[in-house]
């Protein structure tokens, strides 16, 4: 009983044992809740990964990767919409009709072999394009870092941009989507470890901050490197990918959960 009572004052104590700094006056907890997604991804979602990326062939995750891009550019038509940006709303819009007629519902990718480019937009771009300040960071509890501008973005995306609804799909069947997105995510960073040194919660975090940034002043191009899918746009050309250039990765890594 003593060592439990201890073990809980230990955590306790640890929330508000770390520094405080500007951008992450909440660090204590932030780390307390990375150290929470760090252990169901290392006894769950890891090892589900690893399973998918070593039975399913590259060409399927490819499919699979493009499928869940393509369901992505009904936020991002939304978004940029929001923003003011017509011709990346046009851009959205067309990806998403083509690829979903002549791509078979978006597992290929022929709106970029036609010359659309992707737009990557959501409504904590869209929050911080008007100029809402991001606030401070936020690591979440299984979908891993954010901010309280992109936090609340988020909530407005899950919850209105859902493009699965504009198929027939069932509840069951959404949740098994999902649920296949997120193993498919986590396996594309199964070759991402070595980009990460130093503090793994202080890289992670920095990366997030800067990028996002960096996608909010558009100063990285049309479609952003985004911290939380580095390897949205890996292959151009091909869009099943192909098994000599376009490789997955079978080492292991966590580049953070979101």
């Amino acid at each position: 009983m003593k060592r439990i009572v201890a073990s809980i004052g230990l955590l306790i104590a640890s929330l508000f044992a770390v520094a405080e700094t500007a951008e992450d006056p909440w660090e204590g907890f932030n780390r307390s809740m990375f150290t929470f997604n760090e252990t169901v991804d290392e006894y769950g979602l890891k090892p589900l990964a690893q399973g998918y990326d070593a039975v399913t062939p590259n060409f399927m995750q490819k499919g699979v990767s493009n499928f869940f891009s393509n369901l992505g550019e009904v936020p991002n038509a939304f978004n940029n919409l929001f923003q003011g940006k017509f011709d990346e709303t046009a851009s959205s819009t067309f990806r998403f009709i083509i690829n979903t007629t002549f791509g078979i519902f978006g597992l290929f990718d022929v709106a970029s072999e036609m010359g659309l480019q992707r737009y990557k937009e959501d409504f904590g771009q869209t929050l911080g394009h008007w100029g809402v300040d991001s606030g401070p960071y936020l690591m979440l509890p299984f979908f891993g870092p954010s901010t309280v501008r992109d936090a609340s973005g988020m909530v407005v995306d899950y919850s209105i941009y859902d493009a699965m609804d504009l198929y027939d799909f069932s509840d069951d069947q959404k949740w098994i989507a999902r649920g296949i997105n997120v193993i498919q995510v986590r396996a594309r960073y199964l070759s991402a470890e070595q980009m990460v040194f130093g503090d793994r919660y202080t890289f992670i975090r920095d990366v997030y901050l800067q990028s996002r940034r960096a996608e909010i002043e558009s100063l990285s191009g049309g479609d952003e490197f985004s911290a939380q899918d580095p390897y949205a746009d890996e292959v151009q050309g091909d869009s099943w990918g192909d098994e000599s250039e376009d490789s997955w990765g079978d080492t292991d890594s966590w580049g953070e959960s979101n």
